[in-house]
C-alpha cells in the first residue's frame, strides 16, 4: 500500500468543504467586471525575498485560476491568478465578460493617476485556451489513506472539554469523512480566466504591483461590447489592505499566543493552523492536527478566501469569525507538539463593493427581476502565514523587507518560466516540514 501524503489529505479536505457551497441564482448583467485585490505576507515579510527563478517557479506552481469550466487552460496569462496563491506582495486580478462578445473582447481600464499598478491604463485581453492532455480537474489519490486527524477549535490556552474530534481515515467511509469536517465554504465569485473573459494582468502587461499601490479614485472601463458608462469610484474602504502583521509567541508544547495589529478596513479575522507527522505507531502512519480560531467546530479551510459582506456578518454572529476589534487569540497548549512543523494561516476580510448601472433599487424584492447594463464587484483581503513554535515580533517588518528586491529585480523574477512540478521545491524553506504544509495549505 502506498504511503498517504499529507498534501493530498489537505487538498481532499478543501475539495469536500468547497462542495458544500450553496448555489445562487441571479440575473446576469450584460457586462460583468470582477476586481480582486490581495495583500499577502509571510513570517513578517510583505515582499517576496530575492529568490531568483525560484520565486517565479513557486508562483507558477501555486497559480490555480488559469483553468475554466471548459477544462482548458488559458495561455499568456502572466501573473494573473496570484491573488489566490498567498505569495508575498500586493496583487490584483481583473476579469471582464460581456454577453455581447461571448467569445471574448478587449478592453481598457483607466485607473487613477499614479495608481502604482505598473501600467496605465490596464489593457484587458482574452487569452487563448488549449486542451489539457491527461490532466484531470479532480486530484487523484492513492488507496485509502492511513492518517489520523485530530481537530481542535476555539481561542483558549488549554484544550476545551469535548476536544479533539478524532478521525481515522482508514476506518471510516467517505460519507463519515465528510460528516466529520462539515465545514462552511464560499463559492468563487471573483476574477477567473474563464472562457470568453478578458483579463489583467496578462502576457502583454505583466508588471508587478507596487507595494504602495492604491486604487482610490475614479475608474472607467471601455471596450467592444461594453456600454460607455461603466464608471465607478473606489474609496479607502475598497483599496488594497495593509499587510496583516501577525506575531506568535510560545513553543509547540506551550500555549501559543497569536497577536496582530488591527487593520482599520478589516471586517473580521480568522486563523487556521495545521501540522503533520508520524503518529508514533508501527506501520508509519501519519497524524494530522487541524486547529481554527472559530468558537463552534469549524475547520476554516473553506473560508481562507474572499467572503461576501453578508456571509461575514452571518459568521460573525455565529462566532465563526473573530470581530474587527480582536487583536489576539490563543492556541491550546501541546496540540502541535508531535508535529514536524506547524503553519499558521491568517486572513483579514475586507469589504466587498458592488456597482451597477442602473443602480440596484434599495427596495427591490428578493425574487424580482433586475438585469443591469453592467455590474462591477470589487473584493479585498489580507493574508499572512507564520511558522508556529518560533517567537516572532511585530514591528520588524521594515527590517525584514529592507533588503527586498527592487522593482527591476522583481520584474526579472516575474519573467515567464517553464511550468515546473519539481518534487520538494518548497522544501528549500529553512524550517523542516514546512514545504509539504505549504502545499497543503495552498490546496496544491
Amino acid at each position: 500500500m502506498r504511503q498517504f501524503k499529507l498534501t493530498s489529505l489537505a487538498a481532499l479536505t478543501f475539495t469536500v468543504l468547497q462542495s458544500t457551497a450553496h448555489a445562487q441564482t441571479t440575473r446576469a448583467p450584460v457586462a460583468q467586471y470582477w476586481v480582486d485585490i490581495s495583500t499577502s505576507s509571510m513570517m513578517g515579510m510583505d515582499e517576496m525575498p530575492n529568490m531568483g527563478g525560484l520565486g517565479g517557479m513557486m508562483a507558477n506552481m501555486m497559480t490555480t485560476s488559469d483553468r475554466g469550466r471548459d477544462g482548458k487552460r488559458a495561455q499568456g496569462i502572466g501573473n494573473f491568478g496570484q491573488t489566490k496563491t498567498g505569495l508575498m506582495g500586493r496583487y490584483m486580478d481583473t476579469a471582464l465578460y460581456t454577453s455581447r462578445k461571448p467569445a471574448g473582447t478587449e478592453a481598457v481600464h483607466t485607473v487613477p493617476a499614479n495608481a502604482g499598478l505598473g501600467a496605465e491604463p490596464l489593457r484587458l485581453v482574452t487569452p487563448p485556451r488549449e486542451g489539457l492532455q491527461g490532466v484531470r480537474d479532480e486530484p487523484e489519490y492513492p488507496e485509502r489513506p492511513q492518517v489520523r486527524i485530530l481537530f481542535y477549535w476555539g481561542c483558549s490556552a488549554q484544550v476545551k472539554a469535548g476536544q479533539p474530534r478524532v478521525l481515522d481515515t482508514a476506518k471510516l467511509s467517505q460519507m463519515d469523512y465528510s460528516n466529520f469536517m462539515q465545514g462552511r465554504s464560499v463559492r468563487d465569485r471573483g476574477a477567473r480566466a474563464e472562457p470568453g473573459h478578458a483579463i489583467w494582468p496578462n502576457e502583454q502587461q505583466n508588471s508587478k504591483v507596487d507595494r504602495n499601490a492604491s486604487l482610490v479614485g475614479e475608474h472607467t472601463v471601455t471596450g467592444d461590447g461594453i456600454l460607455a458608462n461603466m464608471r465607478f469610484t473606489l474609496g479607502a474602504g475598497q483599496d488594497f489592505m495593509p499587510a496583516l502583521d501577525v506575531s506568535t509567541t510560545g513553543k509547540l508544547s506551550d500555549p501559543i499566543r497569536i497577536s496582530w495589529q488591527s487593520i482599520p478596513t478589516a471586517r473580521a479575522y480568522m486563523h487556521t493552523a495545521v501540522s503533520g507527522g508520524s503518529d508514533g505507531k508501527s506501520g508509519g502512519g501519519t497524524e494530522m492536527v487541524i486547529w481554527s480560531s472559530s468558537e463552534p467546530p469549524e475547520s476554516g479551510m473553506g473560508l481562507m478566501d474572499y467572503v461576501s459582506n453578508s456571509n461575514v456578518d452571518k459568521w460573525l454572529g455565529e462566532r465563526v469569525l473573530l470581530p474587527a476589534s480582536a487583536t489576539q487569540c490563543d492556541i491550546p497548549a501541546g496540540i502541535f507538539e508531535k508535529g514536524q512543523a506547524a503553519m499558521l494561516r491568517s486572513i483579514a476580510y475586507g469589504s466587498e463593493a458592488n456597482f451597477s448601472h442602473p443602480p440596484r433599487p434599495a427596495n427591490l424584492a428578493a425574487n424580482a427581476a433586475f438585469t443591469p447594463d453592467w455590474a462591477v464587484r470589487v473584493r479585498s483581503k489580507s493574508l499572512a502565514m507564520n511558522v508556529l513554535g518560533q517567537d516572532s515580533n511585530m514591528g520588524q517588518r521594515g527590517n525584514r523587507t529592507r533588503n527586498a528586491p527592487t522593482n527591476q529585480q522583481q520584474d526579472q523574477q516575474d519573467q515567464p518560466v517553464p511550468e515546473q512540478r519539481t518534487p520538494g521545491l518548497l522544501d528549500v524553506l529553512p524550517v523542516p516540514g514546512v514545504g509539504g504544509l505549504l502545499r497543503g495549505l495552498f490546496g496544491n
